[in-house]
């Protein structure tokens, strides 16, 4: 454990759901746990019980990948955990392939409405039919080029990704309910309010219980990982760091001692804090990036160094990237830097004049 996971506290010490089964973490409410194919190595499903028009049953939130094992999972959940009651609903905090990716196959299975914000969820219907200019194909890579990317066989791999949601996320139901901020959703016989965010995904949706003191807060409060914002070809001078910082100082609002039910890593109180932790260290990785930039113009990939020092693969440097032009977007829009595109096409960002 490091020294800012010391300020935060995990009520269940290193206890982690088997796979395939689930524990209650309140009354009502039970963790799952998925490994996933990547780096980051799992996620943190939630079965909610609930009852709607009458009937009992589950409100699941999230999904995992469409992948084979996930399924299978899902399949001991079915069989072991559900209580003989069905899946009423799926709620869906954002269009990112391991939240999003099974909702289809989860809501013909059991006949249940999915529950998404609106540009999450049209964001994902174009992803999975026109194709992945996120991480992937020639606009993926023309983007990283004109960005300082350079070594061909990254930028073959990148350009060959073509299909690489779609594979996570074969297809997305036809129909949703729209979440917004502010809405109160019942589940249980209890309200969650959604808390809308920015920066990570286009209109993440966070639930707060005010009843339970819990926030299913998805990807936008994580204990352990700080959540990757980046800038992509499909909107290639957005400003998402800000966004970003903006939406976490609304968790403040929260008690402090608010259990937070991340995606990523275990539940944890301590949110005030982790907001803190969060917004030092932007801070100070911006502070490290105009100390750079300020002695001579970097590109991206000239100054991905300063913020990611370990070695990494194409997939956590495609990330890698998006988020360095982040953080220099966010300086650029300050003021303190300024963007030039050089000769070679590549923009380099340098002392503002």
């Amino acid at each position: 454990m490091n020294l800012l996971e010391r300020e935060l506290h995990y009520p269940h010490g290193d206890l982690l759901p088997e796979p395939g089964g689930s524990f209650e973490v309140l009354p009502g409410v039970r963790w799952l746990r998925m490994a996933l194919p990547f780096a980051l190595d799992h996620i943190n499903l939630w079965l909610l019980r609930d009852e709607i028009d009458g009937v009992e049953g589950w409100t699941v939130v999230d999904c995992c990948v469409a992948h084979d094992a996930s399924r299978a999972q899902w399949e001991q959940i079915f069989e072991r955990e559900l209580q003989g009651l069905p899946i009423l609903r799926v709620i869906v905090t954002h269009m990112h392939p391991d939240h999003i990716g099974l909702a289809d196959w989860l809501c013909q299975r059991w006949n249940a409405p999915l529950w998404i914000s609106s540009t999450d969820y049209h964001v994902a219907r174009v992803l999975t039919t026109s194709g992945d200019t996120l991480a992937g194909g020639d606009a993926a890579a023309d983007f990283f080029v004109s960005h300082g990317m350079n070594d061909p066989a990254a930028l073959d791999v990148i350009r060959g990704r073509t299909g690489y949601y779609a594979e996570l996320v074969p297809a997305v139901p036809e129909s949703y309910v729209r979440m917004l901020d502010g809405d109160m959703v019942r589940i249980g016989g209890r309200d969650w309010r959604c808390i809308s965010g920015y920066g990570h995904a286009p209109e993440h949706i966070a639930l707060y219980c005010e009843e339970l003191h819990a926030l299913l807060g998805g990807d936008m409060m994580l204990p352990r990982i700080s959540t990757n914002v980046s800038v992509h070809a499909g909107e290639p001078d957005a400003d998402p760091l800000k966004l970003f910082l903006d939406s976490i100082v609304r968790f403040n609002e929260l008690p402090a001692d608010t259990l937070g039910l991340p995606s990523h890593g275990k539940p944890f109180t301590g949110i005030h804090q982790r907001v803190r932790q969060l917004q030092d260290h932007h801070r100070d990785r911006l502070a490290e990036l105009l100390e750079a930039c300020t002695a001579r113009p970097l590109s991206a990939a000239e100054s991905m160094p300063i913020l990611f020092k370990r070695e990494l693969d194409v997939h956590q440097t495609t990330f890698a990237m998006g988020e360095t032009v982040a953080h220099l977007h966010m300086l650029r829009f300050k003021g303190l830097l300024q963007r030039r595109r050089g000769e070679d096409g590549v923009w380099r960002f340098g002392a503002s004049a």
